[in-house]
């Protein structure tokens, strides 16, 4: 059977698996289930030893999802996740998929605050910036902290879209060969979205990605200035902790970097509006990872605003590669504490 299919079992199965693992049942195939899905759907390969240390995290959460969807059907939850590449890995390589670091900026003296539109600008209730075709495919960081590099190209292939109509993928590899910040490489072990928007200034672009490919490793930097494919300007903050001014800066700007908390039920988010009270929203030194907001609007049916975030951990993760968080709701996650886009 597939991840897919394990999604649906419920809290029974789940107990059955539990039982007949912790009890050394081998009455299934090493290779079967979650490890066989693995290996074939997300190019895995673990040893035999190595796969019953994988299988008791995956039984883990196995049972979250079981029980988190559980609370879903009964109206108790506004999303459903589920078991995908996740749920094998151990702690410390959940970690690893994020990537910010702290007291990089340079810049802040020299740093352009968002001014909101005048209130007689109509703001639209609703935008999604893919229909305006200023958003590339999803991309897939792989096993590697660069998510800041993903969601700095995201922004900036917005703006330079939205500035000369062109499209153009950027390098993200680019990125994480090359920008160093006051003595602080920014790498496959994090970064900082605003000061790699002035790295970028400073350096007199960025290259596309067709001429400058990702491959997920700190490399040395190949950096050529007739492959760039945009430049900019400088960068503009958006007000710490403001949803209205960040929901202003999406509809009149375009896609803007965030940065949030990433915690293991996102990791593991299928669908529906992401909501976790876990997460420690006002503290900026929580935040772990990220992203890039490419929209917001209301929900049909149950009316919960929602931000339409575009990840970097590949197409198959959640909505296509998208998830919907939670608007307007005490800034969850903290998706409006380190918010930034580029002047271009």
């Amino acid at each position: 059977f597939s991840i897919e299919d394990e999604n649906h079992l419920s809290l029974v199965d789940v107990h059955c698996w539990l039982i007949c693992f912790l009890a050394f049942c081998f009455c299934v195939p090493r290779r079967m289930g979650n490890i066989q899905s693995n290996v074939i759907k997300y190019g895995k390969n673990y040893s035999r030893i190595e796969d019953s240390l994988r299988m008791k995290s995956y039984l883990d959460h196995k049972m979250k999802v079981a029980n988190h969807n559980q609370r879903y059907y009964e109206g108790k939850e506004t999303f459903r996740i589920g078991v995908n590449k996740f749920s094998d890995m151990f702690p410390h390589e959940r970690q690893h998929m994020n990537g910010i670091k702290f007291d990089t900026k340079t810049t802040v003296n020299n740093a352009v605050t968002f001014i909101p539109p005048h209130e007689d600008v109509q703001i639209p209730k609703s935008i999604d910036w893919r229909k305006s075709g200023a958003v590339t495919e999803v991309k897939n960081q792989g096993d590697c902290g660069s998510c800041w590099a993903f969601s700095v190209t995201g922004s900036l292939e917005g703006q330079h879209f939205r500035k000369t109509g062109k499209l153009v993928s950027l390098s993200e590899q680019n990125l994480v060969d090359c920008v160093s910040v006051g003595g602080i490489r920014f790498d496959c072990d994090g970064g900082d979205m605003a000061d790699t928007f002035d790295y970028i200034k400073n350096n007199g672009g960025i290259d596309t990605e067709k001429s400058y490919p990702y491959n997920a490793t700190t490399g040395t930097c190949h950096f050529s200035k007739q492959n760039v494919g945009a430049t900019d300007k400088g960068h503009v903050e958006i007000k710490k902790f403001s949803e209205d001014d960040l929901l202003k800066a999406v509809a009149t700007v375009g896609p803007v970097s965030v940065a949030i908390e990433a915690t293991d039920l996102f990791q593991l988010y299928g669908d529906g509006v992401f909501y976790d009270p876990s997460c420690d929203s006002m503290n900026d030194r929580a935040l772990n990872h990220a992203v890039l907001v490419v929209g917001y609007g209301t929900t049909t049916k149950s009316g919960i605003d929602y931000w339409l975030v575009k990840n970097s951990w590949g197409p198959n993760w959640g909505m296509n590669g998208y998830i919907m968080m939670s608007r307007n709701n005490g800034n969850n996650c903290g998706i409006a504490t380190m918010a930034s886009y580029p002047l271009v």
